[in-house]
């Protein structure tokens, strides 16, 4: 009977920490790009989208999208983004330009949208992350 007891305070046991860590995993992701093909621009915010649609991410997931070269064009707002990243950004996504582009390529954060957040470097960006453990994705 002991044996039929300790058994089954063991399962039990089991069974709660892997309840307690499937409700405390949080996925973080971070997403290149560097592209100004439209159709390439409007498959990775796409992709966001469907990944925060998931519903095993939802509201376990942290998603940041860098740009940097030529993926500068999704932020500019002479583009036509501004309302697929804003519908991006108030789900939390976090957006963000690489300042060597900008200086690069002579490109003024006035002509960027106003709610995008910078980065020293998005090489540097996309190797701190991955460091920290977060997935990498390029669409």
């Amino acid at each position: 009977m002991k044996k039929v007891m300790l058994l089954l305070c063991l399962f039990s046991l089991l069974g709660t920490q892997y309840a307690m860590s499937q409700r405390k995993t949080k996925y973080k992701a971070i997403y290149q790009l560097n592209s100004d093909d439209d159709k390439v621009i409007r498959n990775t915010l796409r992709n966001i989208k469907n990944a925060l649609e998931d519903p095993r991410l939802q509201n376990k997931v942290t998603i940041e999208l860098v740009a940097h070269g030529a993926g500068v064009t999704a932020y500019k707002k002479d583009q036509p983004y501004e309302a697929l990243l804003q519908e991006l950004q108030a789900k939390g996504v976090l957006l963000v330009e690489c300042e060597n582009t900008m200086r690069e390529r002579k490109i003024a954060k006035e002509e960027l949208f106003p709610f995008i957040s910078y980065t020293p470097s998005g090489n540097g960006e996309l190797i701190i992350k991955q460091a920290e453990g977060w997935s990498y994705v390029h669409p």
